[in-house]
């Protein structure tokens, strides 16, 4: 069983910017994403249970994923998810998108 691993904004932000193969993951709803997201991300709602599923299946399980929600819960659970789917690498944001101290897209 693969370890989740939680990062503080600090390390997961430096960790992304030097890693050449990562994908950062919204798993916030629609709404929540109406405040804001993290720059690049890609939105798939945590919430849409086999929708979810389904569409991380599409995505590639040799990338490294960064992983954030609104406070660090979702993100964690969609980070076991995405483990047990055979994903070797993600990291999940602590605190989430509520502490989040850097840039901001609109979607």
């Amino acid at each position: 069983m693969l370890e989740i691993v939680d990062l503080s904004q600090h390390d997961w932000t430096e960790q992304l910017n030097e890693d050449n193969n990562a994908v950062v993951l919204d798993v916030r709803t629609e709404e929540e994403i109406g405040l804001g997201m993290i720059p690049n991300s890609i939105h798939m709602d945590i919430y849409k249970g086999q929708g979810f599923i389904d569409a991380i299946e599409q995505l590639d399980k040799a990338k490294n994923y960064y992983v954030y929600c609104k406070a660090g819960g979702r993100s964690a659970q969609a980070c076991a998810i995405m483990n047990q789917l055979g994903f070797k690498t993600t990291y999940n944001l602590k605190g989430g998108f509520s502490e989040w101290q850097g840039e901001v897209a609109n979607k």
